[in-house]
């Protein structure tokens, strides 16, 4: 089985965006970019369902300028087999992006698409919609689990009641949501920057009454050796 994966290249979530001097736009020029957190949690998931066995090959692919290519890089540490990269400058909506995804799904024919529900920079949850209805795959939604079955994928997607379990048959387009997976990179950083326990230090007072303790006992040890010695001699 074969998954096909678009990430896309957005601003950093922790990062304080600033607007145009016109407003027409965030200024991307300086701010720190990375992989569109939705779009990990998909890597994430397509690289698990590979090391469980349940897939062959995991596909990145992005549209957008030269500098995505960090966000493929990104991908493929995740764990991607192979990357595709669609170069343009130009700012493309959703609809552009679903066309040129399903001419790659034309050409690479994935069994599963793979993306996240929505990007951070523009949140217009349409691209997934869009490659499906332009693909004509059957598509799920706001995913929380995707198991493979013989028939095709049993999806667990979000809703505003609670979950839903859906069906889909080969092809499919699943947009994934925040409890999908949890990336291992971005587990790996949470762990390396927990605090840790400082050593408990001993206050002077408590350091003061033990060495007080310690010479006390020293003291009355050798005075107790002392008397022994003095019974013996007069024996």
């Amino acid at each position: 089985m074969k998954i096909l994966v678009a990430v896309k290249r957005v601003v950093d979530a922790k990062v304080k965006v600033r607007p145009l001097p016109d407003h027409s736009d965030v200024d991307t020029k300086i701010a720190k970019m990375a992989i569109n957190p939705f779009d990990e949690i998909a890597v994430e998931e397509a690289v698990r369902l590979r090391e469980a066995g349940k897939a062959d090959e995991v596909v990145a692919v992005t549209v957008g300028p030269l500098k995505s290519v960090d966000t493929l890089r990104f991908a493929m540490a995740i764990g991607a087999d192979r990357s595709i990269h669609v170069l343009t400058d130009e700012k493309l909506e959703p609809l552009a992006v679903a066309k040129v995804l399903s001419k790659i799904c034309e050409k690479e024919s994935p069994d599963l698409v793979l993306l996240g529900k929505q990007a951070i920079d523009d949140d217009a949850c349409q691209t997934g919609q869009m490659l499906a209805a332009l693909a004509g795959t059957s598509l799920a939604t706001f995913a929380c689990k995707i198991e493979v079955t013989d028939a095709g994928f049993e999806v667990t997607r979000e809703t505003d009641g609670g979950t839903q379990m859906v069906a889909l048959e080969k092809p499919a387009v699943v947009t994934s949501d925040l409890r999908l997976a949890e990336p291992r990179l971005r587990l790996a950083r949470r762990r390396r920057q927990a605090p840790r326990e400082a050593p408990r230090r001993r206050d002077a007072r408590h350091e003061a009454r033990r060495t007080h303790g310690l010479e006390r006992r020293r003291a009355r040890r050798h005075s107790e050796e002392h008397r022994a010695g003095a019974v013996r001699r007069e024996e």
